[in-house]
């Protein structure tokens, strides 16, 4: 949550100070000033806190750059890349002198996966009926991964792992085409670990929260990017408290691009 103070107890914050904490979905919380944090709107935009400053910022640095490890020349492969977290790796992973690959959901995203982000190629994976297509392209392409982001496991998934190089690495952030009910009965990748034992590759699971205490880490290396604008970020700003659950479940149909902010506005 990014909201203003309008009633301060603590020396530390003054009323109409911004602040980031996590609280629930509601109109007015109760902080300790411990659980705050300040943010300054005149070096960032304070929804940047929810965003690239943010949880998705410090997920994409950290399983990317800590877990990922990408090398110059080598070849990133991002599911769900035009989301609040895959732009961000697509970025992080291009400056850090990699080719990167991205798959989205539709030709206009991956326009701006390549015209705006950078991406080396982005691929319409609704263009392909199965992983056995997908995976055909990405052969006659040439296209192996030495890294791979997983934000949506499914028929992606499938077709990218028998694709992996020698000693590649898959970071799985989210597995976003089985949350609608195919958590417990997923019909679809990953099914091809030999691939992982024949490539001596590995697989390792991120959360964010695996690297809350290092976020200034973030701050540090990514605000500068922000500030100069060589950083490009998108924020989807919707109004109303009532229409939460709508906007919540309208990411799991890819309505919105970047990071998807619900907007409330104090009574």
């Amino acid at each position: 949550m990014v909201a203003q103070v309008k009633k301060s107890a603590s020396p530390d914050f003054r009323e109409g100070d911004w602040v980031s904490a996590y609280t629930g979905w509601e109109r007015y919380s109760k902080v300790h000033a411990l659980q705050l944090a300040r943010l300054d709107p005149e070096q960032a935009p304070v929804t940047t806190a929810l965003g690239v400053l943010g949880m998705p910022g410090r997920t994409a640095w950290f399983g990317l750059m800590e877990a990922g490890r990408p090398r110059p020349g080598e070849t990133v492969v991002v599911s769900g890349a035009s989301g609040a977290v895959g732009s961000l790796v697509v970025q992080f992973a291009k400056k850090a002198g990699a080719r990167v690959v991205a798959f989205a959901g539709s030709n206009a995203r991956c326009d701006w996966l390549t015209d705006k982000l950078g991406a080396d190629l982005a691929i319409n994976y609704r263009d392909f009926p199965d992983h056995h297509a997908l995976q055909s392209f990405l052969a006659d392409q040439e296209i192996r991964a030495d890294v791979y982001f997983d934000n949506v496991g499914g028929l992606i998934t499938d077709a990218v792992i028998p694709r992996i190089n020698l000693r590649g690495r898959i970071i799985i952030c989210g597995q976003m085409s089985q949350y609608l009910g195919g958590l417990d009965q997923v019909q679809t990748g990953p099914r091809f670990l030999h691939h992982m034992l024949y490539q001596r590759a590995t697989i390792q699971g991120i959360l964010a929260r695996d690297y809350a205490n290092r976020h200034d880490e973030m701050l540090a290396a990514v605000a500068s990017w922000v500030r100069d604008g060589s950083l490009v970020f998108e924020e989807t700003i919707v109004d109303g408290f009532e229409g939460l659950p709508g906007h919540l479940a309208s990411l799991f149909d890819r309505a919105s691009t970047g990071k998807l902010v619900v907007r409330i506005q104090a009574d």
